[in-house]
Parts: structure tokens; C-alpha cells; sequence
């Protein structure tokens, strides 16, 4: 059960992981995006400008797909790693991009990722 004592601000994220290739944490943050198919992904701003995509273990929760927006804790795993073109090319797929914002991404991200195994949210509005 996730609770809400020790989760640290998604903002102090980048600085956290600096150096290390991953970092068992809880956060807190709004949420920037959900996967519009099924929920099972999510985003996060950080503080250097890039996106955080938050993936579920093993897939075994989903969130609303009207959760945009919403303050979340989660923990789990933080890792900082290499997204290939095609895999990018899907999530954007996913997240509902026109075929000329797919096409235009032709680099790997080198990105923070985090799989977590839980989240705690509160009641939607």
C-alpha cells in the first residue's frame, strides 16, 4: 500500500538521479498525459523541460484516461535510459500525434523512465 509520508516533489527528480543509472523513490506531481488507448502509461514534466513516461509493473493497473492533470504519488523504480526511434514513433501513436508529428521524430531520447508499482490518487473531480 502506497501513503503519502516520504514522497519526494517530482521536481527534485533530475538532480536525484544525477550519476546513477536508477533510484528506488516515491514521488509526488501532476500528471501531463495518459495514454488515450488504455491508460497504461503516463507522463510527468521535469525540471530540466524534458517528460518522465511512467510505465505500470507488469502491467498489472491502469489509469483513467481522464486523469490528465491529476496530482498522483507513486513509487517504484527511476531510471535514466535510451528510447529507440520506433519505440517514441508508438507512444506517439499512442498518445494520439497526427502521422507528420509521428514521422518527425528521427533521434533516440535519452530520458528518465520509471516503472512503478503502485499509485495513489486522490478521488477525481
Amino acid at each position: 500500500t502506497i501513503s503519502v509520508e516520504g514522497a519526494m516533489p517530482i521536481s527534485d527528480l533530475v538532480q536525484q538521479i544525477e550519476g546513477k543509472d536508477s533510484l528506488k523513490v516515491k514521488l509526488t506531481g501532476n500528471i501531463e498525459e495518459v495514454c488515450q488507448k488504455k491508460g497504461c502509461w503516463m507522463t510527468f514534466a521535469l525540471a530540466n523541460g524534458n517528460s518522465m513516461r511512467v510505465k505500470f509493473k507488469d502491467y498489472d493497473f491502469f489509469m483513467p484516461l481522464n486523469s490528465n492533470g491529476q496530482e498522483v504519488i507513486f513509487e517504484g523504480m527511476a531510471y535514466r535510459e535510451v528510447t529507440p526511434v520506433n519505440e517514441l514513433r508508438h507512444y506517439a501513436e499512442d498518445a494520439g500525434r497526427t502521422p507528420e508529428e509521428i514521422e518527425a521524430i528521427t533521434e533516440p531520447e535519452v530520458a528518465i523512465t520509471f516503472e512503478a508499482n503502485g499509485v495513489l490518487m486522490r478521488k477525481m473531480n
